[in-house]
């Protein structure tokens, strides 16, 4: 069993007039590995974390009961022509609130990003309506981080280290893989052990992967970074506190950051640097609501770029009844992925790519998932055919559109007095293109191992949020430079799926955390001498 809490470490208690600390805010993917990495280097870090602390005890084989637990449910709004701002104003994304962010629920799929994927503007050119833009650095700058990555996560399939079985959804996605003559597929890799490895346990195949990992398998800053930063003795986690603003002086220069803690109370804790990991609506929020006269627009701002290039993923479902049963929600949830189709190839009528990953969803996600506002005879009849349902979810790259932003909201305000944040989203004709083919080549995939019938479920809100803060090489163009350091502030950093400069076909969790142990050697670097 893993153990979250050192209590064999005595609690480490930071002044709050400490100037000489990193401050974090946000204890995800970017936020918790950014700490321990820090931690490790002997840098002292405290981390502001809005939501509460959980442990494996507190996670429940219950969709909802998770769902209601974890999610961050604080006041936003939507507007746009996307079917998610019709349908889910209120919720357009999903991350969570707690010690561990969005790795609480995440399914673990960890692709690395494609050469071309770091230079979408140089590879395919001018995109109508599209806000595209090279990364400043490379594949081949991150590829060592990537390795770092992988093996701190676990990521089975890299590095020795083995895959997960085969479950019956993988094997039927298979058969039909081999029918269309795809070569590109397995068991995917997964941060989720195949063996007792660091601390955590093996998987024990009992699905539930989106309400947190009750086995311990799965790697989340919950359960390896967080412990680890803690036991160095070098970091303080400031659970139920929401920062407020991010302070600077009249210099430009971040001094620390105002914050509510657990009991509503606002207080400042200094800081040498902040970075700033609250997930691609909080960061930016927070940046536009940290204004002065020295950052008449928001904090590191001059770009006019804080919130702009929201991207998510082309996402759905489909689903495939069969005559025998599949039991498609047994075994670890996207145990299965086909990347043949994860490559740029203008000739299908779109650019980027995309990929197909089984996802094991238990009976009340799954009647959620099929049709948010469906219901009658063929919805019922989906329904009870549940145990004889395989299913793929895809996943492709979104287009940057400076029009897919997150602003402040000019009236609401949540329970802070702060302006809530508003996210306007459009969806481009890339997407449509990129999701008519994928919906006919998954209807191709289950009709040519003998499917009954084929279902594609509507667009539902993305997990995977990036864009925002983008890197740039111009700070014209951008909000941040390629260490993930603020062009305007050179002591504030984004440390989180914010600073994406495009967003990939597949998930981005891996890469968060690559570049977070990228940004934490330069600024270890930077501190040493003195320059931080």
């Amino acid at each position: 069993m893993v153990k979250e809490y050192n209590d064999d470490v005595p609690a480490v208690t930071f002044e709050k007039e400490d100037d000489s600390l990193v401050v974090i805010i946000g204890s995800g993917a970017g936020g918790g590995t950014l700490a321990n990495e820090l931690c490790q280097k002997g840098i002292d870090v405290v981390v502001i974390e809005a939501g509460p602390r959980f442990s494996e005890n507190d996670i429940e084989n219950d969709e909802w009961a998770m769902y209601d637990k974890i999610t961050w449910n604080d006041k936003r709004s939507t507007t746009g022509s996307s079917p998610i701002a019709k349908n889910f104003a209120k919720a357009p994304t999903w991350v969570c609130k707690g010690v561990g962010g969005s790795t609480l629920h995440w399914a673990g799929m960890c692709p690395r990003f494609q050469d071309y994927e770091f230079k979408t503007l140089s590879t395919y050119g001018g995109v109508p309506g599209a806000n595209l833009l090279d990364w400043p650095l490379s594949l081949e700058d991150v590829a060592p981080f990537y390795d770092r990555a992988e093996k701190k996560m676990g990521v089975s399939g890299t590095h020795g280290i083995p895959r997960l079985p085969e479950n019956n959804n993988y094997k039927v996605m298979a058969a039909g893989a081999k029918r269309l003559g795809y070569s590109q597929f397995d068991t995917n890799n997964l941060a989720i052990n195949t063996e007792p490895r660091d601390g955590r346990n093996a998987c024990d195949q009992i699905s539930f992967c989106y309400q947190g990992c009750k086995s311990g398998a799965k790697w989340s800053t919950m359960n390896s970074e967080i412990p680890k930063a803690e036991a160095s003795g070098r970091c303080e986690i400031r659970p139920n506190c929401m920062a407020l603003r991010i302070e600077h002086g009249a210099d430009g220069r971040v001094t620390g950051v105002l914050y509510a803690d657990s009991d509503g109370n606002n207080q400042l804790q200094k800081a040498r640097v902040v970075c700033v990991a609250g997930n691609s609506i909080e960061t930016p929020r927070l940046l536009l609501n940290s204004d002065s006269n020295v950052f008449p627009d928001g904090l590191s701002n001059s770009s006019g770029q804080v919130g702009k290039n929201y991207m998510r993923h082309m996402f759905g479902f489909v689903y495939a009844e069969f005559e025998q049963p599949v039991n498609y929600h047994r075994g670890a949830i996207v145990a299965g992925v086909i990347r043949d189709e994860a490559r740029n190839d203008p000739n299908r009528g779109f650019v980027g790519g995309y990929y197909s990953a089984i996802s094991a969803l238990g009976l009340p996600f799954y009647a959620a998932f099929l049709d948010p506002k469906g219901w009658g005879k063929a919805y019922t009849g989906w329904v009870e055919s549940f145990d004889h349902i395989a299913n793929v979810i895809l996943l492709g790259e979104d287009m940057p559109l400076e029009t897919n932003r997150v602003t402040l909201h000019s009236s609401e305000k949540d329970q802070y007095g702060l302006p809530t944040p508003s996210l306007h989203l459009d969806d481009h004709p890339n997407e449509f293109a990129m999701k008519n083919y994928s919906y006919k080549r998954s209807r191709e995939l289950y009709n040519s191992i003998g499917a009954r019938r084929v279902f594609e479920g509507p667009a539902l809100p993305a997990s995977h949020n990036m864009g925002t803060c983008r890197m740039a090489g111009d700070p014209s163009q951008g909000v941040v430079n390629r260490w993930g350091q603020s062009h305007d502030v050179d002591n504030l950093f984004v440390s989180d799926g914010s600073q994406f400069t495009s967003s990939m076909a597949g998930n981005p969790t891996l890469t968060i955390v690559a570049l977070a142990i990228r940004q934490a050697e330069y600024v270890a670097d930077k501190m040493e001498s003195h320059e931080l």
